[in-house]
């Protein structure tokens, strides 16, 4: 669950960063064709890169093994009743899904749509496009080789313009660009950023046809006034590419621009840094490990290594017999068991043990009782010169020797005042880090714009064959344009302040996280180093292990407490991030 939330985190950090670079970069130039492989590039790369992860190693100091402070206390066990507590990893998922499943819903019913505008129509085909003439009132839309129209809507020059218009985005293939854009809507319906990204790529698609129509059609200005005429159609199929769109202004503007100057290809590049930033950044995986320790080293090489054969009270007869049989293969031990007796619940009670090696004297370990027995074990000592020791080892009552290097070494079972085996402490788990939140605070103002004085823009005259009134018209046309270019603010000064501003709150935030992703990883390694030294310190299958393990379950409670903390921390750090981008656009 994890994992997809933070592939759905990185994948939407991308599509805001293309579509950024395209809107504060890219927008006004006229190399509409680049602008669309970008776009494209955009989304397949928002998708793909999450996947590339490096694997970085950094080797650590060792952590020492935590101190027990054993105590003769006895702590018993105290059972907390669970509380209930909301999946909040569930509910998005669900949120999440129902979004998905509305969406994909909505996606189906444009496809029907489209299939009931098609069906039963006569089709004409004319080299590689397949024209459809209906009677609806629907804008002329194309849909892969489809031009759909209704000719009794326009005249014969404006039909014209618009079958001209379409044929561009039926050769240029548009409708992969705006099925694309919609399959990433309904993924990432949730990113408000998804909903712009494929405003512009439908736009940038205008655009293109719109310079291509132009240029096969002698009366550029006809196109143009072809343009204003559609404006008032209601009726479009969603997932097509429809000559009828938005903005109609910007079209005009970006058809009558004069082509960007070639040098200007230098912006296409300035996302190449951003995208090295974010593997750096988000795209590398680092693993903690321990350096060997020199210590540990030094007491290895003057210690001779032993093998301890562990005997429990769980060990059944089929262990017993693998163990005798590895010891006369390993090590030419004679190992007899015999007396093997146990209870109801299949508990070793009494055992027997005789152990024979050439020239030296037998040893035996003999345990009888109801009860079960306690650990005991067989251990082999190994000399530098490849010879071996074997001896007995137990926690139990009966007084018995262990020899190992030649030393003869009494072990007796060590008991309390009240006759109690002394249950240890658990050791303490490591702290969690904290987690750094995104740096916040005030964002510029945008310049104001006063709606109320806005111009208007001029009427096309209703005789196009009337050419005082269109040359009064284009005169007006072109003072329409001048006063909107002086009505809209000038955005650079404000943007450059907002990238400015964020530029330096992400950088304080990226060398925070950098410092979080270390600590995390040691914390990691802490943690299992931790558990590693529990189960070897106690054994899984103790009486004293059993016993204590109820307080270290409370700690580890307190650790998942600690992380829960951490995912709220990640959704706040979210929220900041959201809240950033929106005083950034306002």
């Amino acid at each position: 669950m994890e994992a997809l939330f933070i592939f759905v985190a990185k994948s939407s950090g991308l599509l805001i960063l293309f579509y950024l670079a395209y809107h504060f970069l890219l927008r006004k130039e006229t190399f509409f064709n680049s602008n669309r492989w970008f776009l494209l590039i955009g989304l397949l790369t928002s998708v793909a890169l999450p996947f590339l992860v490096y694997t970085k190693i950094v080797w650590v100091d060792p952590t020492p093994l935590p101190n027990f402070n054993y105590s003769p206390t006895y702590v018993p066990q105290s059972s907390e009743k669970e509380s209930f507590e909301i999946d909040w990893n569930l509910v998005s998922l669900a949120i999440y899904a129902l979004g998905f499943l509305a969406f994909m819903l909505k996606f189906a019913l444009d496809f029907y749509s489209l299939n009931s505008v098609l069906k039963g129509k006569q089709v004409q085909q004319q080299a590689d496009f397949k024209f459809v003439d209906v009677k609806e009132n629907i804008a002329p839309f194309s849909y892969f080789d489809y031009i759909v129209y209704n000719s009794s809507m326009y005249s014969e020059s404006e039909l014209e313009n618009i079958l001209e218009h379409e044929k561009v985005h039926s050769d240029q293939n548009h409708t992969i660009d705006v099925l694309i854009s919609r399959i990433f809507c309904v993924l990432f319906w949730f990113n408000p950023i998804i909903w712009l990204y494929k405003k512009a790529i439908l736009q940038n698609l205008e655009f293109i046809a719109d310079r291509e129509a132009t240029k096969k059609i002698s009366d550029k200005k006809a196109y143009q006034y072809t343009l204003l005429k559609i404006t008032t159609h209601e009726s479009c199929v969603a997932i097509t590419n429809h000559f009828y769109q938005s903005l109609i202004k910007k079209r005009i503007v970006m058809l009558n621009k004069n082509q960007s100057k070639k040098w200007n290809y230098w912006k296409y590049y300035t996302i190449i840094p951003a995208l090295v930033a974010f593997v750096f950044l988000f795209q590398i995986k680092v693993i903690a490990q321990e350096k060997e320790s020199k210590e540990k080293t030094e007491v290895a090489e003057k210690t001779d290594p032993v093998d301890v054969y562990k005997i429990n009270k769980h060990t059944t007869d089929q262990d017993l017999k693998e163990m005798a049989e590895e010891l006369k293969e390993n090590y030419n031990a004679d190992v007899v068991i015999s007396n093997v007796k146990r209870n109801s619940k299949e508990e070793l009670t009494s055992i027997r043990i005789d152990i024979k090696k050439e020239n030296e004297e037998t040893q035996t370990l003999q345990i009888e009782g109801d009860k079960a027995i306690k650990k005991c074990g067989i251990v082999v000592s190994i000399k530098e010169n490849g010879s071996n020791r074997i001896g007995i080892l137990t926690d139990d009552a009966i007084d018995k020797p262990m020899i190992i290097e030649d030393r003869k070494i009494e072990v007796r079972e060590i008991r309390n005042q009240v006759g109690e085996v002394t249950p240890p402490t658990p050791p303490t788990p490591p702290t969690m880090p904290t987690m750094p939140v995104f740096p916040n605070g005030p964002m510029p103002t945008a310049p104001p714009m006063d709606m109320s004085k806005m111009p208007k823009a001029p009427k096309a005259p209703t005789n196009h064959n009337d050419k005082a009134a269109m040359k009064t018209f284009e005169k007006e046309l072109a003072e329409f344009e001048k006063k909107m270019e002086a009505f809209e603010p000038d955005m650079s000064a404000y943007e450059k302040q907002v990238e400015e501003i964020m530029a330096k709150r992400e950088a304080i935030y990226d060398k925070e996280m950098a410092k979080y992703d270390l600590a995390m990883q040691k914390f990691d390694a802490d943690m299992e180093k931790f558990n590693q030294y529990i189960e070897k310190a106690y054994g899984p299958s103790s009486d004293e292990y059993a016993r204590n393990m109820g307080e270290y379950e409370k700690n580890m409670g307190e650790y998942e407490k600690g992380m829960r903390v951490y995912e709220q921390h990640m959704r706040q750090q979210e929220r900041d991030i959201r809240k950033a981008e929106k005083n950034k656009k306002s």
